[in-house]
């Protein structure tokens, strides 16, 4: 089972294209700098613990 789900996740983000742009743009950063915005993740790579800061909604969406 997928955690967090794809449908608590697009609750949170208007679309999947928007989505996977911010997960993997975020699982960079993580993958980078190794800082996390939520204490203790569930995931242990860096695609997950982005997607769990989006449910979480530790991170935003800037739209420009």
């Amino acid at each position: 089972m997928l955690y967090p789900s794809i449908d608590s996740l697009l609750e949170k983000v208007n679309s999947k294209y928007t989505l996977v742009t911010l997960s993997s743009k975020r699982a960079r950063q993580i993958q980078q700098e190794g800082d996390v915005l939520i204490p203790r993740p569930f995931s242990d790579k860096p695609v997950g613990k982005a997607l769990e800061e989006i449910r979480e909604e530790a991170i935003t969406i800037k739209h420009s």
